[in-house]
């Protein structure tokens, strides 16, 4: 391994993926951070900017939809890989803000061979001038008005201002609004709660090590 040092970030509310994860990479030598929703994620990212982010999409609290965009935003040097049951095949769900994407309960070679790939090689020109523009602000949705219309607020990139948006039928996609202070344009997605999502994609067998949830006798690098 050319690079045995690289720092990786693990985000994952479930503390049996990270503590399978984190364990496995270790072994790699690789030195690894983890955090169990995107708040303590940003909290770790300030204490030390890893290299590679490996972050589950939907989690309580701030999701892996809204942490990849702040990243993507704040921080666009660190490679993300974003992990989810959610979505099949290995393309970058659209709006997320992701190098590379794995999907959970599939083959976990997979996932090592991009972090393997990642960490041994600069980020592409075109991943690194890619503006930040292209990230949507992922959002939760906040509830109902006074007139009983669902709406979410959305935060302004440019002015960073707060304001309502009401939200109408079709919101599977990016959708877009402008700034009711500065009039400018607002890409914005909404985060799906957590009930409508796939559950848990690994289980630990009885009496078996945390590397048995990902059958390590699988990994070949």
């Amino acid at each position: 391994m050319s690079n045995p040092k690289a720092k990786l970030l693990i985000v994952d509310d479930e503390a049996l993926m990270r503590l399978t994860l984190s364990t496995i990479l270790k072994e790699f030598e690789y030195s690894v951070q983890t955090a169990e929703d995107g708040f303590s994620a940003l909290a770790e990212i300030r204490r030390e900017i890893p290299d590679v982010l490996i972050s589950d999409l939907h989690m309580p609290g701030m999701s892996g939809f809204e942490l990849l965009s702040v990243v993507r935003r704040r921080f666009p040097a660190i490679q993300v890989i974003a992990m989810s049951g959610a979505y099949t095949g290995d393309g970058v769900p659209p709006g997320v803000a992701a190098d590379a994407y794995y999907q959970k309960a599939t083959h976990p070679g997979l996932l090592f061979r991009v972090v393997k790939a990642m960490s041994q090689s600069e980020r592409l020109s075109s991943l690194r001038d890619r503006p930040a523009s292209m990230a949507p602000v992922w959002i939760p949705r906040n509830g109902h008005d006074p007139a009983g219309e669902e709406y979410v607020m959305v935060a302004c990139t440019e002015c960073l201002r707060t304001f309502p948006q009401i939200l109408g039928k079709g919101l599977d996609g990016i959708q877009q609004a402008n700034c009711i202070s500065c009039s400018s344009p607002v890409q914005y997605a909404i985060v799906q709660p957590m009930h409508l999502v796939s559950p848990p994609a690994f289980r630990r067998k009885p009496g078996a090590g945390p590397s048995a949830a990902l059958g390590t006798s699988d990994l070949n690098f």
